[in-house]
């Protein structure tokens, strides 16, 4: 693996810490009027998520790691595991649902990114759309009143998931979703 100093520090950049991979979300260099210099950073857990705050001494050094990102197909999950076919290579992988980022909004066909460990050769977890549209397959009807100011009601996503929406959507209708805060965002004309 090769080695990085404090000073090869960028956003982005994947580093061995504690035997944790974390990836570096912000880093600030700071040289005190009194005392050596210091880099501050704040790491994301590649496999947590996890947001720690870590101080290293100016000029240290430690592991880095390459991540690779690569597209893949989302085809079907058989009870136990997820299966996904990278688009352009058309291999294939069962993936356990641990590793798998938001999958009660994944729908078959559609495109996640795999985060690989390149030099272990393994994957460490998908990443899914920030915003996704889907179909409205089960809500209660609209009342002529509604207003989108109204208020809201459950309604059930093409793959299961129930977010809240307001109450003029119906059953049939295309919606955007946010992943990240499982929330609706508007409604897709088509």
């Amino acid at each position: 693996m090769p080695k990085v100093s404090t000073a090869d520090f960028k956003n982005g950049l994947t580093i061995i810490v504690n035997s944790q991979l974390y990836t570096i979300i912000e880093f600030q260099h700071v040289k005190p009027g009194k005392g050596p210099a210091f880099v501050r950073t704040k790491l994301k857990g590649v496999e947590t998520g996890k947001i720690i705050d870590k101080t290293f001494r100016s000029g240290e050094s430690m592991d880095s790691v390459r991540i690779e990102r690569h597209p893949y197909q989302f085809l079907y999950f058989d009870g136990s595991l997820y299966h996904f076919m990278h688009t352009q290579t058309y291999e294939q992988v069962g993936l356990m649902p641990e590793i798998v980022d938001r999958p009660e909004f994944m729908k078959e066909s559609q495109e996640v990114t795999i985060a690989i460990n390149a030099e272990e050769e393994k994957i460490l977890f998908t990443e899914m759309a920030d915003h996704v549209s889907l179909e409205i397959t089960q809500t209660d009807p609209g009342v002529k009143g509604d207003t989108a100011q109204g208020g809201s009601k459950p309604a059930t996503l093409e793959t299961g998931a129930v977010v809240q929406v307001p109450l003029f959507i119906n059953q049939g209708d295309l919606v955007k979703v946010d992943t990240r805060t499982k929330s609706y965002l508007e409604r897709v004309k088509s």
